[in-house]
């Protein structure tokens, strides 16, 4: 019997999740967009809905209980009787499915031309309109074939798990039948009750079996250790593919992911020490001195580079099959890619900056004097997160045998008294890994100017950006789930997926040497270390110096 709590539990999970899609989307999204683009706004509410769910399905499996053995039927009790393996096989589908179908494709919608703008010129004299639909399809079409290829051939060549077991031999069946002083075997049945009014047997249950005796450890002596085998197994399909999407998905969330767990609370935490403050007349002059001197360079650049790009559109691209095996020619679309990722930096650096001096000066009025202090609070929060899961890795996840559960204690006390509680923190800790990532990718853009930068901006952000957000949500979920889930496999170890993550998938042929040797959490958590310690000895985003930046354009244009 499905247990009621846990359908109103999703009902509302989903409603919850729907309204913070609709929230971000609403709250966010830059005025151009207003009215417009309706599909990739679908698309993104999907996605954030799925990323999320994703998450949140760990802890319905936990609550639900279902690789309990006794849910075949003889000990019901604690089990919520929804069947988590459909729910992780449809989400199985749904990620990439999301990934690289439906946001590519929103993607390309949004930013494809129609033609119109440059109507009855040169570059479309006819004034005919193009379908964007049409470019799409065509862009998705290279995309879906690309995946399609790969998914297929590493199932067909890594799609069998090899499970380790430890192989036992014992008597046989009727040797068995006939030890025991009563000669009835080591284990037997008491007579099973049956229905009063049809006389028929009622079900099973461990009630009916006798409590373990002498003559069950005299069987258990004669048991033979034949010592560790392996069974190799297929898996199928929709568990290879969740297997391959986190395998690929663990190379942004070790980097991403590693990086965001220190970078989240420190960044709070200099909110409040950055927060607005009042300036007399000289800092405010010089202030305003140096925000006009940097917009200045800005402006200096941004036309170097528009003159650079009217002479060569394909600015920032190698152009050609036949020039990515020129190194001259990849060399120069590197230097180009750079300096306008490097200036798209300091453009969004000065607008921040320039936003933080009207919150001191003329905007004073309007700004939230509990910014800083939520800020505060919550980088609190953040840093005891981060340090309990970085403790949690080295004691429970790094070592061959544990050496404390840790956080799978906390949960159980919490369970103890409030199972709820108990849920709700795993929900936090799982969550928290995601935006740990997605934190992690931004300070990477403005740090290393290597990244296309898509920042959240209230009221600023365009779709492209959100769609690159979700498509990075999406990719680490499974990764985020799987972690957790090694992480948690005291607490979650009735759960489905701790059967799909931690028994087939982790033992993939190829994928699971990384998972076995624990390759991207070492990885995850030593960039958290070096990430910390050069977030806390430079701590302030500085975009490369303006006129830096404009000698080098000025010297490619020589």
């Amino acid at each position: 019997m499905v247990d009621v709590f846990l359908v109103v539990s999703i009902v509302v999970a989903f409603a919850i999740l729907f309204v913070i899609g609709l929230y971000l989307l609403v709250y966010y999204q830059h005025p151009d967009d207003h009215n417009e683009a309706y599909f990739p706004k679908a698309v993104v509410i999907g996605g954030i809905m799925i990323a999320g769910a994703t998450c949140l399905l760990l802890p319905l499996d936990v609550a639900n209980n279902e690789g309990y053995a006794g849910c075949e039927g003889y000990d019901t009790r604690f089990c919520g009787g929804l069947n988590m393996e459909l729910f992780w096989n449809i989400f199985f589908w749904l990620i990439p499915i999301w990934t690289f179908v439906l946001i590519p494709f929103s993607t390309f919608y949004y930013e494809a031309d129609d033609g119109m703008i440059m109507a009855g010129t040169s570059v479309n004299p006819d004034g005919i309109r193009q379908s964007r639909v049409k470019q799409a399809c065509g862009w998705l079409s290279a995309v879906v074939v690309v995946v399609g290829i790969l998914f297929v051939v590493t199932y067909f060549l890594f799609s069998d798990t090899e499970i380790p077991v430890q192989e036992y031999s014992g008597a046989s069946l009727d040797v068995a039948a006939g030890l025991g002083d009563d000669q009835r075997g080591p284990i037997f049945t008491t007579i099973p009750p049956v229905n009063e009014t049809t006389n028929e047997p009622l079900p099973f249950t461990s009630s009916q079996l006798d409590d373990m005796n002498a003559d069950d450890a005299a069987y258990t002596a004669t048991l033979i250790d034949n010592g560790a085998a392996t069974i190799t197994l297929q898996v199928s399909i929709s568990t290879f593919f969740a297997g391959l999407m986190a395998w690929i998905g663990w190379f942004l969330f070790a980097l991403f992911g590693g990086i965001g767990m220190s970078a989240l609370p420190l960044d709070l935490i200099n909110t409040y020490k950055n927060r607005p403050r009042h300036m007399d007349a000289q800092e405010f002059a010089e202030a305003q001195m140096s925000l006009r001197e940097r917009v200045n360079e800005l402006v200096d650049i941004g036309e170097l580079i528009k003159v650079e790009r009217d002479a060569n559109p394909m600015m920032g691209k190698v152009g050609g099959i036949g020039n990515y095996f020129s190194t001259e020619k990849r060399q120069e679309a590197r230097s180009e890619r750079t300096a306008l990722l490097e200036f798209k930096q300091a453009v969004f650096l000065l607008e921040k900056d320039v936003e933080d001096f009207q919150a001191c000066t003329s905007n004073y009025e309007n700004y939230n004097p509990l910014t800083p202090y939520i800020a505060i609070v919550v980088g609190f929060i953040s840093i005891i997160i981060s340090a309990f899961w970085i403790i949690h890795i080295v004691v429970y996840i790094f070592p061959d045998e544990p050496w404390a559960p840790f956080l799978n204690n906390y949960f159980k006390w919490f369970d103890g008294w409030f199972p709820l509680f108990g849920v709700l923190s795993v929900a936090i800790f799982t969550l928290y890994l995601l935006f740990a990532a997605v934190k992690g990718c931004f300070k990477f853009g403005l740090r290393v100017a290597c990244v296309q930068l898509h920042p959240m901006i209230l009221g600023k952000t365009y779709m492209s950006s959100f769609m690159f957000n979700v498509g990075l949500i999406l990719l680490c979920a499974l990764p985020v789930v799987q972690f957790a889930t090694a992480a948690f496999s005291d607490y979650a170890r009735f759960s489905t997926i701790r059967q799909i993550f931690g028994v087939q998938i982790e033992n993939l042929v190829f994928f699971g040497w990384w998972w076995t040797n624990n390759i991207f959490v070492y990885i995850f958590l030593g960039l958290s270390f070096l990430s910390a310690c050069y977030l806390m000895w430079k701590p302030r985003d500085v975009a490369t110096a303006g006129v830096d930046l404009r000698d080098r354009l000025r010297s490619r244009r020589a």
